[in-house]
């Protein structure tokens, strides 16, 4: 495929700006993701996770000849479909996309929970942008402390609840801007949630990395 065609790489549309900063975090970082610099558009649906989910076909279908490719990323915890797996509802936005003109130029990330089980891992960068740098108890500590999370666990079952708690603790504002700046920090490495890894192995095979 003449990707020159078209006149940027990449549109994404996303549930909600806390994604959108993510998202912006992570693809300003192509040399950790082994992929080519790209140009991206961003767009956020009005009915979050439910518009994504119901609606991503009409609202993407006016970029199908202006961008290479097409990303939609939702939470399946507010979808209205929770009984649905994550899998089943990439499935079914992608055979939406496909149909309105897509084919197999978009890729659906559903993430299950939601967003914010991208966000904790042992990376001291998460304490930082949360509030809790030199604070003890450690963050890792108080969300055992708060049963959020069991010893053996990387990340809690309830990330976003935990996430909020923590934040309110702390005395410290929820900002999308957290979410932009561990993804533009923390290692590409220590996230290993099937939805990252997904969107990972899309962008590079999409982007691979020109030599």
């Amino acid at each position: 495929m003449n990707i020159c065609k078209y006149e940027s790489d990449l549109a994404i549309l996303t549930a909600d700006k806390n994604m959108k900063f993510a998202l912006e975090g992570l693809l300003s970082r192509p040399i950790a993701l082994s992929i080519r610099p790209i140009s991206a558009a961003y767009y956020i649906h009005p009915e979050s996770d439910p518009g994504c989910l119901l609606h991503a076909d009409a609202f993407m279908r006016p970029f199908v000849r202006r961008f290479a490719h097409a990303i939609v990323m939702f939470d399946r915890e507010g979808c209205g479909q929770e009984a649905k797996t994550r899998t089943e509802l990439e499935t079914q936005v992608t055979i939406m996309l496909s149909r309105s003109g897509w084919e197999e130029r978009a890729a659906v990330i559903v993430i299950d929970p939601e967003l914010e089980n991208w966000i904790f891992s042992d990376s001291p960068v998460v304490d930082t942008a949360l509030g809790w740098r030199g604070n003890d108890p450690s963050l890792r500590r108080w969300l055992e402390n708060k049963n959020y999370l069991l010893a053996d666990q990387i990340k809690p079952s309830r990330p976003k609840e935990a996430m909020e708690e923590a934040l309110r603790y702390i005395r410290m504002p929820r900002s999308s801007s957290i979410y932009g700046d561990i993804a533009r920090k923390v290692s590409v490495g220590r996230c290993t949630d099937d939805a990252f890894q997904k969107l990972k192995t899309t962008l590079h095979a999409w982007f691979p990395h020109l030599a």
